[in-house]
């Protein structure tokens, strides 16, 4: 495998392998990153020792905003598209074939792409500060991916509001949305995520992975096939004229001036 970039490290001890972000100031995803990231996930699946992985952030109160807006509004639809490609698509396919249980350990904010990351995982442990969002709507653009398995978590309705109206929520609110496998101390995400990880790498690991790919295929449920479809409708989206002019406003930290209203 290339080396890394230095907004990413992957690290393995005592079979639990480490992603950590660290592009401050909040992690937003670049075709590097996210090429790192992929590259880093398929390292843990090809390596039979690491029974468990974390994905977490080096950036004390930062999980995740998502991609990085900026390449987006000087990118063209072939740079929109590639961004999604890594981000829907080639991310999905290789959470489900991994071969082994993926934890996103979350202190802080995750937002957008940030949540597309976490909830790719098979579990979630959040601190006590961490909050959450689909601020899309907002920059006139759409949470498209999570149109799939957002209502099947937490239902159609509780989806529907938080999707459309882009509103941050807490950690309370995501543990009785079932979005949360575990709760920690504020900033002992990791630490609690870990304690996870170590109690599934004692288990039977040829087990584990069979049992894994059971449940991803049990669960699937199409998934996979709408995650294309998702792509597609994130491009055709900002590919108008009001999502121009909310990428726009949100790079410039301005309010947009929407032509419709």
């Amino acid at each position: 495998m290339s080396a890394l970039s230095s907004a990413l490290s992957y690290t393995v001890s005592n079979g639990i392998a480490e992603i950590l972000f660290n592009n401050p100031p909040v992690n937003a995803l670049s075709e590097t990153m996210l090429d790192d990231y992929l590259a880093a996930l398929r390292r843990a699946a090809a390596d039979d020792s690491v029974r468990a992985v974390i994905v977490a952030s080096a950036i004390p109160g930062r999980f995740c905003a998502g991609l990085n807006l900026q390449a987006i509004h000087e990118g063209d639809d072939t740079k929109v598209r590639s961004l999604l490609q890594r981000l829907y698509v080639q991310m999905t396919d290789t959470q489900f074939s991994m071969g082994k249980p993926t934890i996103a350990a979350i202190d802080g904010t995750a937002r957008g792409g940030g949540m597309t990351l976490a909830i790719s995982c098979d579990m979630i442990v959040a601190g006590k500060g961490a909050s959450f969002g689909y601020p899309e709507i907002d920059a006139g653009v759409l949470p498209s991916i999570h149109f799939t398995h957002l209502p099947r978590i937490i239902g159609r309705h509780r989806a529907f509001e938080l999707l459309f109206t882009g509103r941050t929520f807490g950690i309370d609110e995501a543990v009785s949305l079932g979005l949360v496998s575990r709760t920690a101390s504020e900033g002992q995400a990791l630490e609690e995520a870990r304690r996870l990880a170590r109690t599934i790498a004692e288990k039977p690991a040829q087990v584990v992975q069979v049992g894994r790919a059971a449940f991803m295929h049990a669960n699937d449920n199409g998934y996979r096939a709408a995650v294309s479809a998702a792509a597609d409708s994130f491009c055709t989206v900002a590919a108008m004229p009001d999502a121009r002019e909310g990428i726009a406003a949100f790079v410039e930290k301005r309010k947009p001036a929407w032509r419709f209203k």
